[in-house]
């Protein structure tokens, strides 16, 4: 049987279990759905069903939701490690460059997200709370967080082998994989091949969600502080013990100290440079032969 293919959350996902990467049973695909669309509810910045749309519509204290605190744990180390340049509060930016809830593609210019984002959005005591109209987006860390919560419900079924892929953030548990790192340029073409086992891979390139813009070409990976798109990095990859950290480490890397957060969490890595030079971690496992 082949591996199963699905639509969720704006991308394909590909899920197999079982030396042979079959998909998972009837029942086992639900559960899969139900939990992807359960995070979906709370953390789409797209749905107008979303616990996100109504704190940007409405500020106010929630329960913290299951994955808030790992999701914002983790923003609050990458936001320190890379000067502010990646931080949650940055929603309304991606939204004035035309990656709004409606994919207008209209660029209204650019926001600069909140400078003091901690004090507008705390997630302690088992609240959330949010001071101030702005719109959360977890984007740096939340499809590699969905993918180790399917991952897990797979090993909750019983799979000891197991392959969850979503538009490229994958993680596999038993069966190892060699992956293709797709050049951001030219998609028909690889600069390399990543070899992982019992762990995660996670991509990031500018050539993904873009458009045009009134400054040249825009895509979703902006500078928080200015509400600029990142110029000098296409692609990254990163490769660590949950996609969580993988996507996490893929973003980190488009911005200065992006090297350092890798190094801290022993996160391999790969990148590319818009001028087409490749870098990458000492010592690392990625066969690179652009």
């Amino acid at each position: 049987m082949d591996a199963w293919r699905f639509e969720a959350i704006g991308t394909v996902w590909e899920v197999g279990v079982g030396a042979e990467a079959r998909a998972p049973a009837s029942g086992e695909r639900d559960a899969i759905l139900a939990v992807i669309d359960d995070f979906d509810r709370t953390w789409s910045r797209f749905r107008a069903d979303s616990l996100v749309r109504a704190l940007a519509q409405q500020p106010q204290e929630v329960p913290l939701p299951a994955d808030g605190r790992a999701m914002f744990d983790a923003y609050q180390e990458l936001s320190a490690a890379t000067g502010g340049a990646v931080q949650p509060l940055v929603g309304d930016s991606l939204a004035a460059r035309g990656y709004d809830a409606a994919y207008s593609l209209r660029d209204r210019g650019a926001l600069p997200a909140p400078e003091a984002w901690e004090a507008s959005l705390t997630w302690t005591d088992g609240a959330l709370r949010l001071r101030t109209p702005s719109t959360i987006d977890v984007g740096a860390v939340g499809k590699g967080r969905l993918v180790d919560i399917v991952h897990d419900v797979l090993g909750d079924f019983g799979h000891a082998v197991r392959t969850v892929d979503a538009g490229g953030d994958l993680r596999t548990t038993g069966r190892p994989l060699r992956v293709g790192l797709e050049h951001p340029f030219d998609p028909t073409r690889a600069i390399g091949i990543a070899t992982i086992a019992d762990e995660a891979l996670c991509a990031s390139a500018v050539n993904r969600r873009s458009w045009p813009g009134i400054h040249g070409g825009l895509h979703h990976v902006l500078d928080a502080r200015t509400g600029e798109p990142v110029r000098t990095v296409a692609a990254t990859w990163a490769i660590a013990s949950v996609a969580m950290l993988a996507d996490a480490a893929a973003t980190a890397l488009f911005f200065d100290g992006g090297e350092a957060f890798a190094g801290r969490h022993g996160v391999e890595w790969v990148r590319m440079t818009t001028d087409g030079v490749v870098e990458g971690s000492a010592g690392g496992r990625v066969e690179v032969f652009a």
